[in-house]
């Protein structure tokens, strides 16, 4: 197989490595870079598990050849949380219990930052529609929506200037 080098920004930080061509972005992130937080869950881009981002736009990893990737800034659910601080995605899908067993959140969290900086005071049906791409078999998407929803309030409130 052939080998190819490339050299991303990941979460602010420099990656070079060489990589077979076939390589998908979500097995590079979680087995090369042991980023876990971004997870497999069908390996064909059904369920949004994988998203991340790259270049700001929201991605699924799971059919993303890494080779795509080079000289692209990624960022990953790990790279989200500011000096220990939570994103307010973060925080608003534990204060409104988004989430329950946890395994389609951070693809959410991902296709939401994409979602509210495209759209930041989206209704509950843009919501809807805008993350449909991304699966979640606990919740009924009810409380993932509600955390959209004050997550987009407070990232509103971050950029209004004081007076």
């Amino acid at each position: 197989m052939a080998k190819h080098t490339v050299t991303m920004t990941i979460n602010g930080e420099s990656v070079t490595a060489e990589v077979d061509s076939r390589l998908l972005l979500v097995h590079f992130i979680r087995e090369n870079l042991d980023m876990t937080g971004t997870h497999i869950g069908c390996d064909t881009s059904s369920c949004g598990a994988c998203t991340i981002l790259i270049d700001g736009k929201s991605v699924k990893s799971c059919t993303y050849l890494t080779v795509r990737a080079d000289g692209a800034n990624i960022t990953t659910i790990e790279g989200i949380a500011a000096d220990g601080t939570n994103h307010p995605l973060q925080q608003a899908f534990h204060d409104q219990h988004g989430l329950h067993c946890g395994f389609c959140t951070p693809g959410m969290i991902m296709r939401s930052i994409d979602m509210l900086e495209n759209n930041p005071n989206p209704t509950e049906e843009e919501i809807r529609w805008g993350i449909s791409g991304n699966l979640c078999r606990c919740t009924g998407y009810n409380n993932i929506v509600k955390s959209i929803q004050q997550a987009a309030k407070e990232m509103q409130q971050e950029k209004e200037p004081t007076v």
